[in-house]
């Protein structure tokens, strides 16, 4: 700080001025690089330099002129200091004042201190007020945040005072606007009177408007929360009032914020028009909520909400939708979906640990589906007239675990296309103890072995699932499963023999046809899984690369035992893929155990980058050799008879990360066709590019192709934008095409579709989305709606339900603004 030795006035000449703003650029060098006299002396005297440091090296210095240290380091946090410890420096054309008294500085007038830097054409600072006032093309610039204006008034220390019609710009997300009069409380917080705010940047344009802002009488900043608060505000797009508030709240940064969220317009073919406006509850880190009403113009008020929290030992999510009245149904419509998932903790390492899951959803009626085709709840099954409601308890501790589980199921009937519920489980009680690379029976270690049991309460509608002359009946069914293998590891290769027992007994509410009311099976399965990996180096295209070769083979031995008269609760044909080619049982479930003589052959391989083991390149194979009938089947199928399944072929090619190729064909050797094939590729040069496709088909079923994209329209006309990276555009004035299509060639129908166009227009975006969503297998026809939004960049925050849309159904789909990380406060350094 500036020290004088008496209180008579004192003036400086030109050439004297010069040498002192020589001497205090050299103290501000000083100060930005952390070693400036002034906070050497605030810093506590009990403070030692740490050995070997500069600070210490100094210190042992003989005593001496000080020696300047050039430095590229400047601090983004200021040091903790009060203002009124840190060092003040001044500049300008002509210094005067009274020691201790006042200071005032006239021509290209600026003053420092710590992070704030105020300039102006003429500064007065009274010391003992600590007040500073400045006059004529003032700016002032707190730790990025700037003002500008004619007349500022301010105490220096408390960064309390005035400023007369003022521009002003915040650093983190670069709102901006003018007032009639800012009043500052402190350095964090101020009012700005007769205002108006805009994250449009603005141009040198004496005539420029930006294309929103929002206008009001009054507008509390709060830096510390990142929160604006106004009074009697009205938003205007284009010069057009487009919304207004008698109080509102918005964010000044990327944090979470309450408040608004864009509106959503929508014109439907099942609900009519739609305008939904979003709510948002940031109520706490780890918690936030969502209320989202919305007008139906066929339907009525719908009334929507969201919940979320997340512990560090749980975490879930609450929806739920209320039509009160449905004008459509003459009725109350609802649902509700509850998502939980967490540890419980004991307290008692003894005991061990707990789980508790949670999968909850219910409707109010069997035509909630079609009326609602969109998922308005999470967490479902594959089918949207199955709902289930799950709840898990789990147990651990050591090499055992345990659950018990409830699960009961809503099915959405249709008349025209009626459907069989799936079995409920009131209870289902598990157990297990596993052991890995263990002794067994003094055998010696290295032993997998497993002991698992299922006992569950199976009940149903009986007259949807029991017809007449069928097996099914509701009961109790009691399964175990013992299993023991013995792994052989070794470089090259692996082998791993192992043995299972299966036994389970039924027990039924009334008896079956053939008079019994109860039933049992054990069935014993051994399987011999071996494989080898060969390496070698190669070369291919120029690009050097490891090649491998892994033969496997999987032998399975299950005799056969009559399953034919008992129940099917919940076994299913597994999928014939290559993650189910080298498994013991050809069904899913504990009701049937296949009866299998078979081997599994298969070859893949690799090109893998020897620098990173990345994989270039998989080609695979797998092909079953059957030496007996397979007897044991579903109800209604037939026995498998072939003694060579289909043969298995898969590729996948990732030579460049632009590029990715994947597909799996099941090809038929008897017929010398395809039975299903499945192709992919994907092209994605960079940020807001990416083409997908796909052609999906099972032969005389389905056949369908299926394109997506994310694409600047732009690129068109040679525009390609400049790379901001991800979240932040690619630059003001371009449209991008979203969208993703689903055609069946064989029914020559479009199926599902959501096309869209957005526009950046920077602090603005714009967007228009058309969905057709196919309730297939039914008589309800296909439900179109098409949505609009309007985001004010800055003002209200993602999340409405046009982009939820476009990320769940465009592949790789990538928001035009996202989180973003707050810009340095030295991106407006003065």
């Amino acid at each position: 700080m500036m020290r004088r030795a008496s209180s008579s006035p004192f003036i400086l000449s030109p050439v004297a001025l010069a040498v002192c703003r020589l001497a205090l650029l050299a103290m501000l060098g000083l100060a930005c690089a952390g070693i400036g006299r002034a906070q050497a002396q605030a810093a506590p005297a009990d403070t030692a330099p740490l050995p070997g440091s500069p600070a210490s090296a100094a210190a042992a210095a003989p005593a001496g002129p000080a020696q300047l240290k050039g430095s590229a380091l400047l601090a983004e946090q200021p040091p903790a200091l009060q203002d009124s410890q840190l060092p003040t420096f001044v500049f300008g054309d002509r210094l005067s004042g009274r020691p201790d008294l006042e200071t005032v500085i006239d021509g290209n007038a600026e003053l420092r201190r710590g992070t704030t830097s105020l300039r102006a054409d003429r500064i007065e600072y009274y010391q003992p007020d600590d007040l500073m006032k400045s006059r004529g093309h003032v700016r002032i610039n707190r730790a990025g945040n700037r003002f500008e204006g004619p007349e500022l008034e301010l105490r220096l220390d408390r960064f309390e005072g005035f400023f007369i019609a003022p521009r002003y710009r915040f650093l983190s997300n670069g709102g901006n606007g003018q007032a009639e009069r800012v009043d500052f409380v402190d350095d964090k917080h101020f009012t700005a009177r007769r205002v108006r705010y805009t994250t449009c940047e603005r141009d040198d344009e004496a005539s420029w408007n930006p294309a929103w802002d929002l206008r009001a009488s009054r507008i509390d900043f709060d830096l510390d929360n990142d929160v604006g608060v106004a009074t009697g505000a009205v938003v205007r797009f284009k010069k057009v009032p487009i919304l207004a508030f008698p109080v509102v709240s918005f964010p000044l940064s990327d944090k979470r914020k309450s408040g608004l969220l864009p509106p959503t317009f929508g014109l439907g073919s099942v609900n009519g028009a739609e305008y939904r406006q979003p709510y948002y509850f940031d109520i706490a880190p780890n918690r936030d909520a969502t209320f989202s009403p919305a007008i139906l113009s066929k339907r009525g008020i719908d009334l929507a909400g969201e919940f979320r929290y997340l512990e560090p030992t749980y975490k879930g999510e609450l929806r739920a939708n209320l039509l009160a009245a449905d004008k459509l149904r003459n009725r109350d419509r609802w649902s509700y979906s509850l998502q939980h998932s967490g540890a419980i903790d004991s307290g008692i390492p003894a005991v061990g640990g707990f789980g508790l899951a949670l999968n909850l959803n219910r409707v109010s009626d069997n035509d909630y589906w079609r009326d609602f085709p969109l998922p308005v709840v999470s967490g479902l099954s594959s089918s949207p007239r199955l709902l289930p409601q799950d709840a898990t308890l789990s147990w651990g501790k050591g090499f055992f675990s345990s659950t018990l589980r409830t699960l009961k199921w809503q099915t959405l009937q249709d008349a025209t296309s009626p459907i069989v519920p799936p079995y409920d489980r009131l209870p289902q009680l598990t157990a297990a103890y596993t052991r890995v690379d263990a002794p067994l029976a003094g055998l010696g270690n290295g032993f997998d072995w497993s002991l698992d049991s299922d006992f569950t309460r199976f009940s149903a509608d009986s007259a949807l699932t029991n017809p007449p002359g069928s097996n099914q009946r509701n009961g109790n069914r009691a399964f175990g499963r013992a299993q023991v293998s013995r792994p052989w590891l070794w470089p090259a290769g692996y082998i791993t023999p192992k043995v299972q027992l299966h036994a389970t007994s039924y027990q039924f509410e009334s008896p079956l046809p053939n008079g019994a009311n109860s039933a049992s099976r054990v069935v014993p399965t051994f399987s011999l899984d071996s494989g080898l990996q060969f390496e070698r180096d190669a070369s291919l295209f120029g690009r050097n690369l490891t090649q491998t070769l892994e033969p496997r083979a999987f032998y399975v031995r299950t005799p056969f035992r009559d399953q034919s008269q008992l129940p099917n609760y919940d076994s299913g044909a597994n999928d014939f893929n290559f993650a189910t080619v080298f498994t013991e049982n050809a069904f899913v479930g504990n009701d049937r155990i296949s009866d299998a003589n078979l081997l599994t052959l298969g070859l893949t391989s690799r090109l893998l980058d020897p620098a990173t083991g990345a994989e270039a390149v998989r080609l695979g194979v797998a092909q079953r050799l059957r030496y007996e009938d397979q007897k044991v089947t579903l109800p209604g199928a037939l026995p498998a008879t072939d003694r060579v399944s289909d043969l298995l072929v898969g590729a996948s090619v990732n030579w460049v990360p632009q590029w990715t190729f994947d597909s799996t064909v099941q090809y038929n050797p008897k017929i010398r066709l395809s039975e299903r094939a499945s192709y992919g590729v994907r092209y994605n040069p960079g940020n807001y590019r990416t083409i997908s496709a796909a052609i999906r088909r099972q032969r005389n079923v389905s056949e369908q192709v299926d394109i997506g994209w994310q694409w600047p329209i732009n690129d068109l006309w040679g525009d390609k934008g400049r790379e901001l990276g991800a979240g932040q555009g690619q630059g003001g004035g371009r449209y991008y095409s979203v969208g993703r299509l689903n055609y069946s060639t064989l029914e020559k129908k479009l199926v599902d579709a959501v096309i869209g166009v957005e526009y950046d227009g920077c602090c603005w975006i714009g967007r228009v989305v058309l969905q057709r969503t196919q309730n297939s297998g039914t008589s309800v026809g296909a439900a179109t709606r098409i949505l609009f939004q309007l985001e004010l960049v800055g003002f209200s925050r993602v999340g409405a339900s046009p982009l939820e849309t476009l990320k769940s159904n465009v592949p790789r789909y990538q928001y035009l603004r996202d989180n973003i990380i707050s810009p340095s406060r030295f991106t407006t350094y003065d």
